[in-house]
């Protein structure tokens, strides 16, 4: 196995995991962005506020887009399972 099929295969896990997180994340960190500022406006101050709406966007987003991201999981290791004899010469 050669130096560049390392970082091949690194490059395309670490880009697997930006894809698979972006989603999860932008969802929890928009949802904190809207409740935080309708607190700012309103003037509320309770802190466990925020977490119901963001436990429920991100089963939401992992709902819609969970087929998605079992499709990319998916790929890459059968990706990486047969590609795996033409690494090991």
């Amino acid at each position: 196995m050669t130096p560049e099929t390392v970082m091949s295969i690194a490059y395309q896990g670490m880009r697997l995991t930006l894809f698979m997180g972006a989603p999860v994340l932008l969802a929890a960190l928009f949802t904190g962005l809207i409740i935080s500022l309708f607190q700012a406006a309103t003037q509320i101050n309770e802190m466990t506020l925020t977490f119901i709406p963001k436990i429920l966007a991100v089963f939401a987003v992992l709902v819609l887009a969970g087929p998605w991201l079992i499709g990319l999981i998916t790929d890459f290791t059968y990706r990486l399972f047969v590609n795996i004899p033409s690494m090991v010469m």
